[in-house]
């Protein structure tokens, strides 16, 4: 999102404290300016962009309210209505406005696979779709208040993620009967462009399970707020738990990540 707002004509600045030598090579790659403080960044930036794992964004959020940061604050993680609502009466009275966002897609780095839901007042809204026109990141503007944007981050979430969860299973349910090469080919058959048929498609969510465990635990929170049964994200939460220890492993294989599942004791396999 860095590298989109840079191509667009922002200036941006970012927090390089606690952050990975590599990120910081990224960083400077694309000339980004780093702030030495939280306080200095809110400070100094107009606008503060929060995109993390959803379990922290209301800590980040806080973190940010406590500079007494008078700007615009998009949150755009994965979290509940519910939550975005908390984020929001942290900076009530403070001078910032806050504006509600849903990443969906790929990290963006070609036009057409990325978008950047916005809810909330619609002159905040314009102001942060402007910082994208015209890059790989396509902003749309919701009609309405903060949180719709969240909502529907989580329900297309829900589908699209909790189907990666629903394929391993089958997988693994298969493997341990003896019929995993005949459940792939009848998937091939019927159901060709879906991570029970595409192998590569269902791996790539081993490295990202430390993401999407709590993400799933977001949504099990909106849905039990909106009166809907939570089982069916709580079980998607506890598949992608099994896989946690491949954060940002992209060697990993598909017959590890079943390997993990058919666990008993719900540890990773040696």
């Amino acid at each position: 999102m860095a590298a989109q707002a840079v191509i667009g004509g922002a200036g941006v600045r970012w927090l390089p404290d606690g952050r990975s030598t590599a990120t910081r090579q990224r960083a400077a790659g694309l000339g980004l300016r780093s702030a030495a403080s939280l306080r200095e960044l809110a400070e100094t930036c107009e606008i503060v962009l929060s995109v993390c794992p959803p379990a922290v964004a209301l800590d980040v959020a806080e973190q940010v309210a406590a500079t007494g940061f008078r700007g615009l604050y998009v949150d755009a993680n994965a979290i509940s209505p519910d939550r975005m609502a908390a984020v929001t009466r942290l900076f009530e009275g403070s001078g910032a406005t806050v504006v509600d966002g849903g990443i969906t897609g790929p990290p963006p780095r070609e036009a057409g696979t990325t978008r950047l839901y916005l809810s909330g007042d619609p002159t905040a809204v314009a102001r942060v779709a402007t910082l994208f026109e015209g890059t790989a990141l396509a902003p749309v503007a919701l009609e309405g208040p903060i949180g719709r944007a969240s909502a529907l981050k989580l329900a297309f979430a829900a589908y699209n993620k909790i189907s990666y969860a629903l394929a391993a299973q089958a997988r693994a349910l298969a493997d341990g009967h003896g019929v995993l090469d005949d459940l792939l080919d009848l998937a091939a058959h019927s159901l060709p462009d879906t991570p029970l048929a595409r192998t590569e498609q269902l791996v790539g969510a081993g490295p990202r399970a430390w993401r999407w465990e709590p993400e799933m635990r977001e949504i099990a929170h909106a849905w039990r707020e909106a009166g809907l049964p939570t089982a069916f994200a709580e079980a998607a939460a506890e598949t992608f738990a099994r896989w946690e220890a491949h954060k940002d492993n992209w060697t990993v294989t598909g017959a590890r990540l079943i390997a993990d599942l058919r666990q008993a004791d719900g540890n990773p396999a040696p």
